[in-house]
């Protein structure tokens, strides 16, 4: 599998873990919170092979990119959360970031 397989792994993994631990709701529903620390955990095990062959701030520049994207879509959907437009303004911009690094970006 390419770094770029494992980043797109480890990325889906964190955005599954960030959730649960929002469902956790502060660890008060523990059962969620243990499934999240399981999910961050895997998301490192299959980051790694990533940063053998891709640069790690352009890796980790996607990975929370990305991340935070996908995040806000669910807070928004999935947990009512409102953001003003010049916050969805920057939160694209992260995105454009991200996606300009991917493109821009070859593996060793």
């Amino acid at each position: 599998m390419s770094g770029w397989g494992y980043l797109a792994i480890a990325i889906a993994l964190e955005i599954v873990a960030t959730t649960l631990l929002k469902l956790s709701d502060g660890f008060a529903k523990w059962h969620w919170g243990v499934l999240s620390i399981a999910c961050y955990s895997a998301c490192f095990w299959v980051l790694a092979p990533a940063l053998k062959v891709l640069p790690v701030g352009v890796v980790y520049a996607i990975w929370s990119g990305i991340g935070i994207v996908a995040i806000t879509v669910i807070g928004v959907f999935f947990f009512d959360e409102r953001l003003a437009f010049l916050q969805f303004l920057f939160i694209a911009l992260i995105l454009i970031g991200a996606v300009g690094l991917q493109l821009t970006t070859t593996t060793h």
